[in-house]
C-alpha cells in the first residue's frame, strides 16, 4: 500500500525532517504597532522555541505580552525559519526551511504536551495565564538544501493527515516512560541517530520516527516504514 511518504519528493521529505529536527526558529510577523512614520506592517523577527505536532505542524508556546503575539493577534501571517544546522561551522552549507503561513492559537492539549516534552524547561512558565500554544499552518515552504537544491514547495504536502493523531496519547506516555525505565536503550538510540554520545532523551514518537534531544542537540531516527500504532513503534525500538 502506498503511503503519504511514498508520494513525496526527496526535497519534501527533507523539508519535513527539518521540521521535526528543529527545536528553535526565527519567527517573522508583521509589526502591529505604528512605526516612527505612523505606519505599521513592518517585518519583525524574533527567536522562538519550536516543537512539532504528530502531523509535522510547527507548534509554538508564546506569551500574550510579547510583541510577536500582539502582531499575530492583529495579522496571523508569519514566516518561520527552521535551521537545525545553525550551530555548524559552515551554517550556510546546511539545509534550512522557511515556512510561510499563519500562526493561530491552538487549544488542543496534545500540542501543549508535545511542546513540553520537547522543551521540559518551559513547564516553569507554561502554566502562566498569558502563555498559549500556536500552530503554524504551512501554505508554502522554501527549502535551501545545498547548491542547486533550492525549491519552493507546497506546504500542505509536507504534513501528515489526521490519522497521525492515532498515536496520541499512548505515544507520549511511552516516550516519557522509556526515558525513565530504559534510559540506556534511549542512549543507544540517540547515539545511533546522531553518531555522538548523550545524555539523550526521547522527546516524541510520530508515525514516521523518533525525536531525541541531548542538551542543545537534536536527532531523529526514522522508522523503516510508517507505523500506525504504539505497539509497532515499540517493536522497532526494541529491535534497534
Amino acid at each position: 500500500m502506498q503511503t503519504h511518504a511514498d508520494s513525496l519528493s526527496s526535497e519534501e521529505l527533507l523539508a519535513r525532517r527539518l521540521m521535526r529536527l528543529s527545536d528553535r526558529g526565527a519567527l517573522a510577523s508583521l509589526w502591529a504597532r505604528p512605526g516612527p512614520d505612523g505606519g505599521g506592517g513592518r517585518p519583525y523577527a524574533s527567536l522562538v522555541l519550536v516543537a512539532s505536532d504528530l502531523d509535522g505542524s510547527p507548534v509554538l508556546l508564546l506569551s500574550n505580552l510579547a510583541d510577536h503575539s500582539r502582531n499575530i493577534a492583529a495579522d496571523p501571517r508569519v514566516s518561520l525559519l527552521l535551521a537545525p544546522g545553525l550551530g555548524a561551522e559552515e551554517p550556510l552549507a546546511e539545509a534550512r526551511l522557511s515556512i510561510v503561513g499563519e500562526a493561530r492559537p491552538e487549544a488542543d492539549e496534545r500540542a501543549r504536551q508535545r511542546f513540553l516534552d520537547r522543551h521540559p524547561g518551559a513547564a516553569a512558565y507554561a502554566q502562566f495565564a498569558d502563555f498559549r500554544c500556536y500552530r503554524v499552518t504551512c501554505r508554502e515552504a522554501h527549502l535551501v538544501a545545498g547548491f542547486g537544491r533550492i525549491r519552493w514547495l507546497d506546504g500542505r504536502r509536507l504534513l501528515l493527515g489526521p490519522e497521525a493523531a492515532a498515536l496520541w496519547p499512548e505515544g507520549g506516555n511511552l516516550a516519557r516512560r522509556l526515558n525513565v525505565e530504559e534510559s540506556g536503550r534511549i542512549e543507544r538510540l540517540g547515539a545511533q541517530a546522531s553518531g555522538a554520545a548523550g545524555p539523550w532523551r526521547l522527546t516524541g514518537i510520530d508515525p514516521e520516527g523518533l525525536d531525541l534531544r541531548a542538551g542543545e542537540r537534536t536527532a531523529r531516527l526514522e522508522f523503516p516504514s510508517a507505523v500506525d500504532s504504539v505497539a509497532q513503534a515499540l517493536d522497532f525500538i526494541r529491535k534497534v
